[in-house]
């Protein structure tokens, strides 16, 4: 018999996923009790923080109608924060190999977006790593990860030897690098794109990748230090391009642990990120940005994030962030470009 063709942007939730997202949310949130139990609480992931800074997204004029979908169906500029930073749970040095972060918040956008806070929210979410891969296949596997990390060398040898793709996928990500501005980014899982399209994003420098070489003896903060230099002498640009998935057996939504092949579907650029050359390494603007909350799940409905990764995001991100602001007494608020430190940054 043959099988059905597979449908694009198609999700197939697995039967028992919910019990693994309850899971995850209790072992990330015990790690956070136990990480930070005399200290401010910090994210599971993305602890360290190499800079927020002050950015423009400014959407591409003239776009081929299959791009004009949500945010891209006109050429308009958003003001928005970009934050960067190291993926792994622990607040390490920047010499460590790591995935790096970027997350971008879009603000004074228009229309009803899901998981806001507060009626009056008008921001968009992008989040994306320096590898164009999830580490895991689905919420069942992820959660036997973190399961592992947490449960000692034994258990993590063992883990790795029955998940040899994780080990590989895991490995091959951990990479140095020599500024933060100077990496490609992806957003590894897919999201929707209208009604029954699926795309996965990615954001690339303009300045050339890898043109300078990771100092072998830089301070643990030698990735902030990078950007400072850089964010002193000149602009900081970056191309946001998507990915349209042309193949649902090669591009799959259900395995963010596949990159999808550019060779079938390249990216297309859609919009420019622009961040303005600007001082940001100040305490103020320190606390300003880790304090700040990014959900992929906060956006317009025609992006939707797809796949089980997604699905556990959206109540992994929520509880944590929750847990983390209330354990600081931090206010859990979207900016927005009236707000204190948006003007500062303006001066």
């Amino acid at each position: 018999m043959t099988q059905p063709t597979p449908e694009l942007a198609k999700e197939v939730p697995p039967a028992g996923e919910q019990q693994h997202i309850d899971s995850l949310i209790e072992r990330l949130r015990s790690k956070m009790e136990n990480d930070y139990r005399k200290t401010r609480m910090f994210r599971d992931a993305h602890p360290k923080m190499h800079g927020c800074v002050r950015a423009a997204f400014a959407v591409e004029g003239g776009l081929p109608p299959e791009l004009q979908v949500g945010l891209f169906r006109e050429s308009r500029t958003f003001p928005a924060w970009v934050r960067f930073s190291n993926q792994s749970g622990t607040i390490s040095p920047g010499s460590k190999p790591d995935i790096r972060g970027i997350a971008i918040k879009l603000m004074g956008v228009e229309g009803v977006t899901l998981d806001r806070q507060a009626p009056t929210d008008a921001t968009h979410d992008f989040i994306l790593i320096s590898d164009s891969r999830f580490v895991t296949k689905d919420v069942a596997e992820f959660d036997g990860l973190v399961g592992a990390l947490m449960g000692g060398a034994l258990k993590l040898i063992w883990y790795f030897l029955t998940h040899l793709r994780v080990g590989r996928n895991l490995w091959g990500s951990l990479q140095r690098h020599a500024s933060p501005l100077r990496i490609r980014y992806f957003s590894v899982v897919p999201y929707l794109w209208g009604t029954a399209r699926a795309v996965k994003y990615s954001v690339t420098p303009r300045a050339h990748m890898g043109s300078a070489a990771p100092p072998k003896d830089g301070s643990s903060d030698y990735l902030r230090e990078a950007m400072v230099k850089e964010l002193v002498a000149a602009d900081a640009v970056f191309d946001f391009a998507v990915q349209l998935e042309v193949d649902a057996s090669r591009m799959p939504i259900e395995d963010p642990g596949i990159t999808w092949d550019e060779s079938l579907s390249p990216f297309r650029k859609v919009a420019t990120v622009s961040i303005p050359r600007q001082a940001f390494d100040d305490p103020t603007r320190v606390e300003f940005g880790d304090n700040l909350s990014f959900n992929p799940w906060r956006c317009l409905p025609e992006h939707r994030p797809l796949g089980g990764i997604s699905r556990a995001r959206r109540q992994v991100y929520e509880a944590l962030s929750k847990f983390r602001h209330e354990r600081n007494a931090a206010a859990r608020a979207e900016p927005a470009v009236t707000d204190a430190e948006w003007t500062r940054g303006q001066e």
